[in-house]
């Protein structure tokens, strides 16, 4: 840049294409190693996570050589933070089909209960472990509770509450919420393959290697009747991008004048300004929501003579943008953060008991809640729970290829639910890490919530009269 003026040489005008470039080009070599090795196929490994791995093993590498990082991690970082929103307004601008029945409502609200117990159940066993470790080493009392963010929320989450926690005090919070994200998606493959492997030997379930085999998509997933054609002087999927960040712009306009008007408060200041900037992604979805409401409304009385969305579409952006923040939330992770006790203990006694915990309790609910599709509904939960959604759907198809069970349903809608009964567990994300009391009066807090969640999980036996 000379005298204010932009040269096209300059490397800020290419250094987000480069980033970009960088995280896509190692998801096609991901893909293509996964493909080549079977070993690393079977492991269930999104690609996504093993390209993450393959930039921070580069940078890591790259650094050690020239003393400078290979990627901007603030570009990394912003990609992680807005990947989960935009992912998020993309799926819920989505068409969805109404799905009813009385059995199908009371699975996913189970499903919904089995997903808030569980963050409870991994802020549990993530907070004891480091309260306990600020007693012996002085760790950081609060960074349990990352472990929530970072296995049952994902690496968006992790990133925004570990960014969170470091302004409150806790050093290298970012990297170790990143950090145990990554271990997540580690867990995810470990405990899915473990229980594959058993159920194997069970039921002799035959393995699905390619998506191929279940893919079927018709011309109508890309154009169907009464929608914008394909192109015209827009193109449809533009359109598609257009009301996703449109969207997006939207719920960031509608933080901004929250936080405009209640700057100063100390509510707000204390509480709900990193609770709303944390869960941006829950804002972009209301307002998503609230357009896919408006538009459908705008066409019933013929304003708007076609439809707009397209649901191929918008799962595919949604896809994007996920595949995007797994990698740069595993590529921008600290590693120097590694060199000190107080990060890696708390991080191997976290993740290690917090993936056995899920695992087991995901076992227990699921035996008691799901009993006609059990297997199913515990790999795309655990897989949920640990890693993502997509996650989730990944170790489901191994065993439920055509998505005939309600499993893959369950995950997708119980999303409004978890909202409504998890937002105390929200709530609490805002208070634990201000002092050693309040980790206390959050743990003590918790243990009511969970046992609140066991009566709800349990009501049906409960409600059954004794012989």
């Amino acid at each position: 840049m000379v005298n204010g003026q932009v040269n096209f040489w300059d490397s800020g005008v290419w250094s987000f294409v480069v980033v970009l470039a960088v995280l896509f080009g190692a998801m096609l070599l991901a893909n293509a190693l996964r493909r080549a090795i079977k070993p690393l196929r079977r492991s269930l490994i999104p690609s996504s996570v093993l390209a993450g791995f393959l930039v921070l093993g580069l940078g890591w590498a790259w650094k050690a050589i020239t003393g400078k990082p290979m990627l901007d991690t603030t570009t990394l970082e912003a990609l992680t933070y807005h990947g989960l929103g935009l992912g998020f307004v993309a799926l819920s601008l989505r068409t969805m089909e109404k799905h009813g029945g009385p059995k199908a409502r009371r699975d996913i609200f189970n499903t919904s209960a089995v997903v808030v117990s569980s963050y409870i159940v991994q802020g549990l066993v993530g907070l004891t472990i480091t309260l306990i470790l600020f007693k012996l080493i002085g760790s950081f009392a609060a960074a349990g509770m990352l472990l929530p963010m970072g296995y049952g929320q994902g690496p968006g989450q992790a990133y925004a509450w570990g960014k969170n926690f470091s302004d409150l005090g806790f050093e290298n919070g970012v990297s170790y919420g990143l950090s145990v994200a990554a271990c997540g998606f580690i867990s995810a493959s470990v405990g899915g393959v473990i229980y594959l492997q058993r159920i194997r030997r069970k039921k002799g379930v035959a393995r699905v290697e390619d998506a191929e085999q279940v893919e079927l998509l018709t011309a109508q997933h890309v154009t169907a009747p009464g929608e914008i054609p394909l192109s015209e002087s827009v193109d449809k999927l533009t359109i598609q991008f257009a009301l996703v960040f449109l969207s997006y712009a939207l719920a960031y306009l509608f933080m901004y004048l929250i936080h405009t008007l209640c700057s100063g408060i100390p509510f707000y200041d204390n509480t709900v300004r990193s609770l709303m900037w944390g869960f941006n992604f829950l804002v972009g979805t209301a307002v998503a929501i609230g357009i896919k409401s408006l538009m459908n409304a705008l066409r019933r009385k013929g304003v708007i003579k076609r439809a707009y969305t397209n649901s191929f579409m918008l799962n595919r952006i949604s896809g994007t943008m996920f595949d995007l923040m797994v990698a740069a939330s595993i590529a921008a992770i600290d590693l120097s953060a590694f060199r000190h006790r107080e990060f890696v203990l708390p991080l191997a006694l976290t993740c290690t008991l917090g993936a056995v915990a899920t695992y087991l309790y995901c076992r227990w609910c699921c035996k008691r809640l799901f009993s006609s599709y059990e297997d199913e509904a515990f790999l795309a939960l655990y897989g949920m729970l640990t890693g993502t959604a997509s996650t989730g759907v990944i170790l489901l198809r191994e065993i439920d290829p055509s998505f005939e069970t309600p499993a893959s349903n369950n995950i997708v809608y119980q999303n409004l639910w978890s909202i409504i009964i998890g937002f105390p567990m929200l709530l609490l994300m805002g208070y634990v890490a201000r002092s050693i009391k309040w980790s206390l009066i959050c743990l003590i807090i918790m243990v009511v919530l969970m046992a609140l969640m066991l009566l709800v999980i349990m009501r049906d036996r409960l409600k059954k009269p004794k012989a």
